[in-house]
C-alpha cells in the first residue's frame, strides 16, 4: 500500500513540474503575474549601447538596421511576437558562433529556442554583410557582459 502511495506522489509531483515548466515564460521575458504582455514589437530586452564601434560593426549596424531590425528589434533588443534578441546569453559566441549566423541568412533557422516560428532565408546580404553584422552583434553583446 506504502508503495501505490509514493509511487502517486511521485507521479503527481512530476506532472505539477512538467505543468509548471509548460507554463513558464520564454527565455529572456521574466514572469509576471500582475502586468500585461508586452505588446507585439516591444523590445525583449533592454540593451546597453556600447561606447565606440569599430569600422567593421558600424558597416553591421547599418545593415543590421536596414535587414534584421524588423524582426530582432533595435540594436538586437528582440521584438514580442516577432523575433528573438541577439543580446541574450542564447546567442553568446561560445554557444552560437559567428558562422551560426553566416547559415542562419543562407539557409533560414527552424525555431528551437523561442516561440516566434521559423527564420526564413534572407537575400540581399553577402557573407561581408554578415560579417559586419556578426562584429556589430557581438559588440553589443559585449557591452552587455555576454562574452
Amino acid at each position: 500500500m506504502n508503495t501505490r502511495i509514493i509511487l502517486a506522489a511521485g507521479v503527481a509531483a512530476l506532472g505539477l513540474a512538467a505543468a509548471a515548466f509548460l507554463q513558464s515564460p520564454p527565455p529572456g521575458q521574466a514572469q509576471s503575474r500582475t502586468s500585461a504582455p508586452p505588446a507585439t514589437g516591444a523590445p525583449l530586452v533592454q540593451v546597453v549601447l556600447p561606447r565606440d564601434l569599430s569600422p567593421q560593426a558600424q558597416m553591421g549596424k547599418t545593415a543590421f538596421d536596414a535587414i534584421c531590425a524588423a524582426c530582432h528589434g533595435t540594436n538586437a533588443a528582440g521584438r514580442q511576437g516577432m523575433g528573438p534578441p541577439f543580446v541574450h546569453p542564447i546567442y553568446r559566441p561560445g554557444h552560437h558562433g559567428d558562422m551560426a549566423f553566416q547559415i542562419a541568412v543562407r539557409q533560414g533557422v527552424r525555431a528551437h529556442h523561442w516561440p516566434f516560428g521559423d527564420m526564413p532565408p534572407q537575400t540581399g546580404l553577402t557573407e561581408a554583410d554578415v560579417q559586419n553584422i556578426v562584429a556589430y552583434v557581438r559588440a553589443l553583446q559585449r557591452a552587455n557582459g555576454i562574452d
